[in-house]
């Protein structure tokens, strides 16, 4: 905490990526103040872990010059010099350069949500939204068999409300993707 307390009043992008908290927690930036993120659930990560895999090996499969990351640093339009938000899963058809410490132009964004982070959450989607190259916000709940996907309309524009899915096919159209809930939740041992 000590580390904490030495901070500027208002922390800027460019101070974040070169601070050095001197713990082995992970970090984001909201609105220029540090926040630590607690490790999730296995659960949690076992959804981050499979759900990375299968879009990894889809884009792969595709021949796609698309990457899937895990905990990737974005940064959202909206207040850009004072937040970066770290979502559980991004996708990016920028390529990857050495150094880089945030995603260049995610396409598509996911979260994996907990009953701890669920206000969390929700604000990163909203920020999440601000990013111009954002196509999708997919939301993967981990304490049951349910997701949400918000998808950018024709117009450019965002929905108001993220759309359930509701006949049990998880779609990212952002990266011509689709799962069964049921297969990505196999071996979790949740229920509906």
């Amino acid at each position: 905490m000590a580390a904490l307390a030495k901070l500027p009043v208002r922390m800027t992008v460019r101070e974040f990526l070169a601070w050095e908290p001197g713990d082995d927690a992970r970090y984001e930036l909201v609105d220029g103040i540090p926040h630590a993120m607690a490790p999730g659930s296995n659960i949690h990560a076992y959804l981050q872990n499979e759900l990375g895999r299968l879009i990894g090996n889809h884009l792969r499969d595709r021949r796609t010059n698309c990457d899937v990351l895990a905990n990737p640093g974005v940064v959202p339009h909206l207040m850009s010099a004072h937040n970066v938000r770290v979502p559980d899963l991004g996708v990016t058809c920028t390529p990857l350069a050495s150094g880089q410490a945030t995603l260049a132009q995610p396409v598509l964004l996911i979260e994996i949500l907990s009953p701890s982070n669920q206000e969390h959450t929700w604000a990163n989607v909203r920020a999440y939204a601000s990013i111009q190259s954002v196509q999708e916000i997919a939301v993967i709940d981990s304490t049951r068999i349910a997701a949400e996907v918000l998808r950018r309309t024709a117009d450019g524009g965002w929905p108001e409300e993220p759309a359930p899915v509701a006949d049990g096919v998880l779609r990212l159209a952002s990266i011509g993707f689709e799962v069964t809930l049921a297969d990505l939740y196999a071996r979790t041992g949740l229920t509906p």
